[in-house]
């Protein structure tokens, strides 16, 4: 880039673009959200019929067209933030450099050269004449370094030293715009979509690789920006959220939306933004990598010989030589697309019987997975419900537990009168794998119970309310070991708590679990083996657990069957959640009181 150039640039032109292209992502952004949450969820709630399916379809990928938009618009303001941020940077040490050449008594030409005057002792009874030196950038090469040093040493004019500094940060602030320029133009080009209206696993992909590029090219306008407080709490996230200007927080989301959405105590909205970034280019990553997997052999088993006349089902050679290759992650991928699969099926279900607008505040799709999906935006809601899945829970079989807290919330909403409800499925650990391998070990508990408070704490800094809001905690076989272990170890900022099928939560009594007084409820139905076998691993002192009337807890009427079946609609088991959910204790059907046949006994035989 020349003087001139460089010269007659206004990085406040490319700031006002960005500011253009932002305000762009952000009509992007609404009218996605206006279709989803509006007009699709009100033909869902309203309409029926092959019409009203196929309205819906293609309402679906005008909002995929929206959200691509939104995403490569803001991945464009903030490229054009980034460039004008290098070159504003650029232009400052340019004119620096030119102001100190002029009242040095340096001329600097147009093509950068700064012509000295004469000066310095006479020689020969002459003064030391004047002259030019070119622009060019300050020696990195040791030799040339020694040779510059050299030459101004040895010169008789004392001025010919300060035109050398001067044309080096000349030659310096020049290079650095050309390299900036050079840096950009490539990424901005790349932000352009295929001239149809189609939004393909390919394009979202390439906005993955978008991102990627701008987030390199914009490392020192990122790090210009105040940054997110290291192993900050929910209050001190919120805060630095807060102070940033909206150009700031839009490049955040558009460089680290993976962190951003991950980031406990920042609007329930910003996650899911974030999140949703997050969500679509690894559901298009993985489709792309599982398309590019041969498929596995048709003949995928035969049969042999096993003696005794009987015949064995056995792997082919065949398909095991493909199992060995590509089994591991053909697995991997096929499990995360089926979870990711469901979670997009919840956000297609908005509006129905007026389910409300779906928030994504975590997902990750590495190893088994994690996931947080909120039904009706936790920040406004007058009741929070969250929810801790158990053992074998992940991203593969979030959709059961995603329809779990869609269940506990339609009877929620229902006895609510008219407050609203926000009911969350927190898949925000690592749930043990098998129920004999690893189920007994308590790590599990323990590694993800700070997350789940930092999480909870989350929800009531970012609550915007003017009461704060009703939160019950509701776990599931080992997520209520994950509960128990969160009020041991942390402070549970709830106000109930229900269990349902519990093996034990590492406590020994409801007063022990940061709740008021009474205010622990607990689910075992008939045919519920967990309970009794989990208690020798997970219960508390004499192996107390929820069950068991020294621990406590109210003993709500259970009338499912097995350890799966408590939010079965239209079941007193569902029901009795929902009234803890919206504060109604008074109206959960109690069991009779029972003599306390587990822990009483363990008392006498100690």
């Amino acid at each position: 880039m020349d003087l001139a150039t460089l010269k007659a640039l206004k990085p406040s032109e490319y700031q006002e673009a960005a500011d253009g292209y932002r305000a762009t992502s952000e009509m992007a952004g609404s009218a996605k959200d206006t279709i989803d949450n509006q007009i699709s969820a009100g033909i869902r709630n309203k309409l029926e019929g092959e019409a009203a399916k196929a309205a819906l379809r293609e309402l679906a990928e005008l909002s995929k067209d929206f959200h691509y938009a939104q995403t490569e618009c803001g991945l464009a303001s903030t490229a054009l933030n980034g460039f004008a941020f290098d070159m504003a940077a650029a232009k400052r040490k340019l004119e620096a450099a030119l102001e100190d050449a002029k009242a040095a008594g340096c001329t600097v030409g147009a093509d950068g050269s700064v012509t000295f005057p004469a000066g310095g002792k006479e020689v020969d009874g002459k003064v030391p004449e004047g002259g030019t030196v070119s622009a060019s950038p300050t020696p990195t090469d040791p030799g040339a370094a020694a040779m510059e040093r050299q030459a101004v040493n040895m010169h008789p004019n004392p001025h010919f030293k300060k035109a050398v500094e001067f044309a080096d940060r000349i030659g310096d602030a020049l290079k650095e715009a050309t390299d900036a320029d050079a840096k950009w133009a490539p990424k901005l080009r790349a932000l352009k979509a295929d001239d149809d209206l189609v939004v393909s696993d390919r394009d979202w992909a390439d906005a993955k690789s978008d991102t990627d590029g701008v987030r390199d090219a914009g490392k020192d306008y990122l790090h210009s920006l105040p940054q997110p407080p290291k192993d900050g709490g929910p209050k001190d996230n919120a805060t630095w959220w807060k102070g940033l200007s909206p150009e700031q927080q839009a490049a955040w989301i558009s460089l680290q939306p993976d962190s951003v959405g991950k980031l406990d105590g920042l609007p329930s909205s910003v996650r899911d933004e974030a999140n949703r970034v997050v969500f679509d280019e690894t559901r298009a990553r993985y489709q792309l990598d599982l398309d590019s997997i041969p498929k596995p052999p048709a003949n995928e088993w035969t049969y042999i010989n096993g003696g005794g006349g009987f015949a064995s089902k056995v792997h082919t050679d065949e398909w095991m030589d493909w199992y060995k290759k590509y089994g591991e992650r053909y697995d991997h991928l096929t499990k995360s697309l089926n979870g990711m699969k469901s979670i997009q099926e919840r956000f297609d279900k908005t509006g129905e019987r007026g389910l409300p607008e779906a928030y994504l505040l975590g997902f990750g799709a590495d190893d088994d997975g994690r996931a947080i999906i909120a039904n009706g935006n936790p920040d406004t809601a007058d009741h929070q419900a969250v929810y801790v899945p158990g053992t074998t829970s992940d991203l593969n079989g979030i959709g059961g537990n995603i329809d779990r807290m869609t269940n506990v919330w339609r009877r929620a909403h229902d006895q609510a009168d008219g407050k609203t409800v926000s009911t969350i499925t927190w898949l925000g650990y690592d749930a043990p794998d098998d129920v004999v391998k690893d189920a007994p070990f308590s790590h599990y508990a323990y590694d993800g119970a700070p997350a789940f408070n930092k999480f909870l704490d989350g929800l009531g800094v970012s609550h915007t309310g003017d009461a704060p809001a009703h939160r019950t905690l509701i776990g599931h076989s080992y997520g209520t070991t994950l509960i128990g272990a969160a009020a041991e170890k942390g402070t549970l900022n709830a106000d109930d708590i229900v269990f349902a099928g519990s093996p034990g939560v590492r406590v020994s009594g409801a007063d022990e679990l940061d709740v008021p007084k009474g205010h622990v409820w607990n689910e075992e139905a008939d045919g519920d083996p967990v309970p009794d076998i989990g208690r020798y691993g997970h219960g508390g002192d004499y192996f107390v657990i929820p069950s068991d009337p020294d621990f406590g807890a109210h003993q709500m009427t259970t009338d499912t069957h097995g350890h799966s079946g408590y939010w079965d609609v239209g079941s007193t088991s569902l029901n009795n959640q929902a009234m803890v959910v919206v504060g109604k204790g008074d109206n959960v059907q109690l069991k009779p009181a029972q003599p306390d046949y587990g822990s009483d006994f363990w008392k006498h035989v100690k």
